[in-house]
């Protein structure tokens, strides 16, 4: 019915300024021509983070370009967008929140089989900056061992 798509969009940052512990599947409540702008790539989540309102779960300053083709543009491009998940699956994540240097990051945005957006979430804990120092020289150190690898 429809076609495998490869739109995906990453959060660089993510796993570099946290230690990812938990990753989560959402959907995401979206309104007007906002899918038409993800299904093009015209979406970042530089800057994003998820919180609590009511017991749902919102992800906050996600940018989500205005689709360019259409005859009008209906969506403010930074809103707060809910995120569709269990109960089950909330509950955790407000037991998790609650221990100290916990966060909800969204790691990166797809769309599936059958054509719905979905934002892979994780719950993270903040990295020092010697955290991030090691991470980099483990990352060069791969980068060196697969160069060898195929020269």
């Amino acid at each position: 019915m429809f076609k495998k798509s490869n739109i995906l969009i990453r959060n660089k940052r993510a796993t570099f300024d946290y230690e990812i512990l938990d990753k989560y599947l959402a959907g995401i409540q979206l309104y007007g021509t906002e899918i038409k702008s993800i299904r093009d790539g015209k979406a970042s989540l530089a800057d994003t983070y998820c919180t609590f309102i009511n017991n749902e779960l919102w992800v906050r300053n996600m940018h989500i370009a205005t689709y360019f083709f259409g005859t009008y543009n209906n969506h403010d491009v930074r809103r707060d967008r809910k995120l569709l998940l269990t109960k089950r699956e909330l509950n955790k994540l407000i037991r998790g929140t609650k221990e100290t240097g916990n966060t909800i990051i969204p790691t990166k945005m797809f769309i599936n089989d059958k054509g719905l957006a979905k934002l892979e979430i994780g719950l993270g804990k903040g990295k020092k900056t010697y955290d991030k120092r090691q991470s980099l020289k483990e990352k060069e150190d791969k980068r060196s061992i697969d160069r060898a690898m195929r020269a």
